[in-house]
């Protein structure tokens, strides 16, 4: 039956043949013929034709129910779509009726289904051809009756969708009964009753959507007079109730697409060839409609995505998709007219739109997010209170529940994992991506940074991916923020200031299962004592985080300004000490009650760990922080000079007498540095107006201060910037650097201030004196070795460490008394290495490593002997024979390192000892001889041949046996050391052993616990696998070869 009444609409429907096409004939001739002749034609067989007979059946009562239809007429246009209406309600009422029997109908029994066999198909399934045959049909009807029957302005003209809809238009009869606004009633209503089967209104709505929702706003909105009304009130209503149903049941943002159709474009459309104006303008009353239908569409759940996808689905992420999505963030930011109030339209809205903050798929997340984050900007400038209720509040709310948390309402978990990660990704991707600070937003994250800096501290200790948005989001703030406001933050963050909006204090951050962080409830501790040292600990932990993060402000001058802040806190209470004294002095405990004492204590208390906090701060600015961060500018230094120049200056008027050294030399030091500036080559009128803050302190200081020459200094700084230069003492530069060494002679300190001079550049800050080098130590020759030998037992550490690095040069030099003493200098080195001084030690390990390199015959024994056995001096400790065993190991490898060709020669007995010392009792030893061995097994090249078996028996058997991580991590390394050293060798050297240090790499790559060694074996795999690539794939090179034949 189905197939029957296709082959009656495909009659209906099909092209007219050529034969019956004249070529004199014009294309709406040709159509008006084609479609009277291919009427004829249905109506004919549908009588003669036996094969047809139900189809005429079903059609026929089809006609009998339809009130609509008016019989013969004159317009062959209109008689046609009748005839087409007919035959989709026939083939509607006959796949209802065949689908209705089908889902009645038992299942087939067991015996006839087996698992391999589909389930049956559903009787209103349509092949493609027969979709083809039903999509012409609707086609014909949409073409026919329904857009020539559209007011000017509602939907697409035919006119501007084909050459063949400009045809289509020119044929149609309007004058002719029934009027245009009934057959565009009939047509839709047909349309809408075949669309109540599932499979046909796919076919239907997936094409002409917009058509069929034109033709419903026409009949039920548009505007009559009341003696022109095509319609009744009741059709007009079931209209208007029909496009409810319609738009309700269709995939939003497909309705939303097709209402910005109908919508229009501009009234003052563009040129004629552009995409907006094929739009056309559309009459005010469909505009005001469709604004309508998009605000219920956009208020509704789920509505502001529908919308979203409705502008951006098919986009490419283009520039053109960016502007998509700034205009539709516009949109959602503007409250619309036909919205009752805009409070309401902004509480069902923003929490959609932080929705589009969480799409996973990367476009389309790409795109929402930027439509979310543009509307949540909008919408903070144009509506900061709505924006702060509706939109702020609630995506900070993870942050303000770690502030406001209890033990009461929180027994375990306060704020899950999930929800405090997407808040800190939704406030990265609102205020850092966004990037657009206003006084709202800054505002909103300084009440929350403090949870955030306190998150980012944690993730600090370990691996999760909150660190790097934790610190994006801090470091924005202080960028953007103003100067007091981010030097107010530094203080809280830092402790110089109660801690406000942090988090709770019963509650504390732990890992969470997927990388997060979640806010659980702290576990009491008993031991007080602990309880403290992760207290003092933590605020430790918080200052080095947060000097790191200003160490990442290159660009800024926060943290000078912040260190400057501090100094002059700390001059504050410089003043301010005096008078606390001599408060404490006259305070009268005996007069006091219990409670005033107490308070009285507690207050001294609280200043005094204010000022430790502050000393703290500073301390850990000084030693993180580069000098040129902390004073990046000429005011900058300046302002420290002033600070430092300000607390020297308290007490002057004190009892004179000689002040504390230290400070004296701070003192002058600062003076030196404010000299230094004032000899650059040009100094801008700027700088001198700067610095005329020195002023008023140095007159104090060159009035008041003891020491005469720090007076003179003071007095001399201070007219050369008050007279911009003009005035220049010649003297200043040396009474700047005589400070430094008081009891020396005015000629001294002249021709060290003349040699300093040449070394630092002009505008520099003095920089902090280096440990004494080889290019600056004193000339060997000015001495005998005897003096130098006894200044090197010296117990001031720089004189004796200068006098090994002079007595390791003389050995390098071969100098004649260095080569006669040879056994005095070893054991002076022998000595030294068991110093507990880095300074010292470190000299007599390179001393060794020069004497075993010049010497090797004898000193290299005395060394193994040493190593294996422990130091061998009468003098020597016991109980640091490791540590000296350790340090002659250093000496041994450095050895090995300067032996070069000389490897196989030297290096068979360093290899037999090294061999041993993996079987040493204590682990540190056996790390050390592996690393030493690794070190020499990459110079031996062909004479590691003989013991290869010996040395691969060794390594493998300390992967597979030893239970320490640090030898089984120099094992393999020395493996990698191995076939480095080795490279394309390595099959040759290695051929018999090869296989067994591969497999020993595997195993530990598979089953060793501790990730160091197994890193280190899976680079020893690479570099196995680069050498037999090279092996079995040679390099081609091209080169000619000459072969004299005899």
């Amino acid at each position: 039956m189905t197939s029957e009444i296709l082959s009656a609409i495909n009659i209906l429907t099909q092209p007219l043949g050529a034969a019956e096409a004249s070529a004199q004939t014009s294309q709406q001739e040709a159509l008006h013929a084609a479609l009277g002749a291919n009427r004829s034609v249905l109506l004919e067989q549908l009588r003669s034709d036996g094969s047809l007979q139900r189809a005429a059946r079903l059609r026929d009562e089809a006609k009998g129910e339809a009130d609509w239809y008016g019989g013969e007429t004159d317009d062959v246009t209109w008689s046609f779509v009748q005839e087409c209406l007919l035959l989709l309600l026939a083939l509607t009422r006959h796949l209802t009726e065949e689908l209705k029997l089908f889902q009645e109908a038992p299942p087939p029994s067991g015996s006839l289904r087996t698992p391999e066999m589909a389930p049956p198909l559903p009787p209103d399934v349509l092949s493609v051809s027969q979709q083809k045959t039903v999509g012409a049909a609707l086609q014909f009807v949409v073409s026919l009756g329904v857009c020539p029957y559209l007011s000017a302005g509602v939907g697409v003209p035919l006119g501007r969708r084909s050459a063949f809809g400009a045809v289509v238009e020119k044929l149609i009869q309007r004058e002719t009964s029934p009027p245009a606004g009934r057959r565009l009633l009939t047509t839709t209503r047909v349309l809408l009753q075949v669309a109540e089967l599932a499979t046909l209104a796919t076919m239907v709505f997936s094409r002409h959507l917009g058509d069929v929702m034109a033709a419903l706003c026409q009949l039920g909105y548009e505007p009559h007079r009341e003696d022109r009304r095509p319609l009744s009130t009741e059709e007009c209503r079931w209209c208007k109730e029909a496009l409810r149903n319609l738009l309700g049941k269709v995939y939003q943002p497909i309705v939303v697409k097709e209402l910005l159709v109908l919508q229009g474009g501009p009234k003052q459309s563009g040129p004629a060839g552009s995409s907006r104006a094929a739009l056309g303008s559309a009459p005010a009353w469909l505009r005001r409609l469709c604004g309508q239908l998009l605000s219920e569409r956009l208020m509704q759940p789920s509505g502001v995505q529908a919308v979203v996808r409705a502008v951006l689905e098919g986009g490419t992420g283009g520039d053109s998709d960016w502007r998509k999505c700034d205009a539709v963030a516009r949109i959602l930011a503007a409250c619309p007219q036909q919205s009752a109030s805009a409070d309401g339209y902004f509480r069902l809205v923003c929490p959609q739109i932080l929705d589009l903050l969480h799409f996973r798929d990367k476009l389309t997340a790409q795109q929402f997010q930027r439509v979310a984050t543009r509307a949540a900007l909008s919408m903070v400038q144009e509506r900061p209170a709505f924006a702060q209720q509706y939109l702020l509040a609630p995506l900070l709310a993870p942050l303000h529940r770690c502030i406001t948390a209890s033990a009461e309402e929180h027994l375990h978990v306060a704020v899950e994992e999930l929800d405090l990660t997407r808040c800190v990704e939704d406030v990265y991707k609102i205020w850092v991506v966004g990037n657009s600070p206003s006084p709202t937003l800054l505002a909103a994250l300084q009440d929350v940074l403090p949870v955030i800096f306190t998150l980012f501290c944690f993730t600090k200790q370990s691996v999760s991916h909150l660190r790097a948005p934790c610190q994006e989001i801090l470091l924005w703030f202080l960028k953007l923020s103003e100067t007091s406001a981010a030097l107010s933050l530094l203080r809280q963050l830092s402790g110089l200031r109660e801690r406000r909006n942090d988090v709770a204090a019963a509650f504390h951050f732990t890992a969470g299962g997927d990388g997060g962080v979640r806010l659980v409830c702290r576990q009491t501790c008993s031991d007080e004592d602990e309880e403290l040292y992760k207290k003092l600990s933590g605020e430790q932990w918080r200052l080095e985080c947060l000097v790191q993060l200003l160490a990442q402000l290159t660009d800024s001058d926060l943290a000078g300004d912040f260190f400057l802040d501090l100094l002059q806190e700390l001059t504050g209470w410089a003043a301010a000490l005096d008078e606390e004294l001599k408060d404490e002095e006259e305070v009268d405990v005996a007069a006091m009650t219990l409670l005033e004492v107490e308070q009285q204590l507690l207050g001294g208390a609280e200043r005094r760990a204010e000022k430790l906090t502050l000393l703290q701060a500073l301390a850990v600015m000084v030693e993180s922080l580069e000098q040129e961060q902390l004073l990046r500018k000429t005011s900058q230094v300046v302002d420290f000079m002033v600070s430092l120049l300000q607390r020297a200056c308290v007490g002057l008027d004190g009892a004179p007498g000689v002040g504390n050294p230290v400070e004296s030399q701070t003192l002058s030091m600062g003076m030196g540095l404010v000299a230094t500036l004032l000899s650059a080559p040009q100094i801008s009128a700027q700088d001198y107006s700067c610095m005329s803050k020195l002023l008023r302190p140095l007159e104090a200081l060159s009035q008041q201060h003891p020491d005469v020459v720090v007076q003179e200094l003071a007095s001399n700084l201070r007219a050369v910037i008050a007279t911009h230069g003009a005035c220049r003492p010649e003297s200043l530069a040396d009474a700047a650097r005589c400070r430094g060494n008081p009891g020396e002679t005015t000629e001294n300190s002249k021709a060290k201030s003349e040699g300093r001079s040449q070394q630092t550049p002009a505008g520099r800050f003095p920089q902090r004196p280096s440990p004494p080098s080889s290019s600056g130590d004193p000339d060997p020759s000015n001495k005998p070795l005897s003096d130098w030998l006894l200044e090197a037992c010296d117990p001031d550490v720089p004189t004796r460490a200068v006098a090994l690095r002079v007595v390791t040069r003389m050995v390098q030099r071969r100098h004649p008394e260095a080569v006669q003493a040879q056994q005095k200098v070893l054991t002076l080195f022998l000595e030294n290495l068991e110093h507990e001084d880095s300074f010292v030690y470190l000299s007599a390990i390179q001393g060794l490593a020069v004497l075993a390199d010049s010497y090797p015959g004898q000193i290299l024994e005395r060394l193994l002997q040493d190593f294996q056995r422990g130091p061998s001096l009468p003098s020597s400790k016991q109980e640091r024979s490791l540590e000296t065993r350790l340090k002659v190991g250093e000496v041994l490898m450095r050895a090995s390192r300067a032996m070069g060709e000389l490897a196989p020669h030297l290096g068979r007995p360093l290899l037999s000892v090294f061999l041993q010392g993996t079987r040493d009792p204590d682990q540190s030893v056996r790390a050390s001889s592996l690393s030493n061995l690794g070190e020499l097994c990459q110079r031996l090249d062909y004479s590691l041949g003989p013991l290869a078996q010996e040395l691969s028996s060794c390594l493998t058997a300390l992967i597979k046996t030893e239970r320490e991580a640090e030898v089984r991590r120099a094992t393999v390394h020395v493996i990698a050391q191995l076939l480095r050293g080795l490279s394309d060798k390595t099959t040759q050297v290695l051929s018999d052993v090869l296989l067994d240090l591969y497999r020993a790499l595997k195993l530990v790559v598979r089953s060793d616990p501790d990730p160091a060694a197994v890193l280190h074996a899976q680079l020893a795999l690479e570099e196995l696998d680069h050498v037999m690539r090279r092996f079995v794939f040679p390099e081609q090179k091209l080169e000619k070869k000459i072969v004299v034949l005899p």
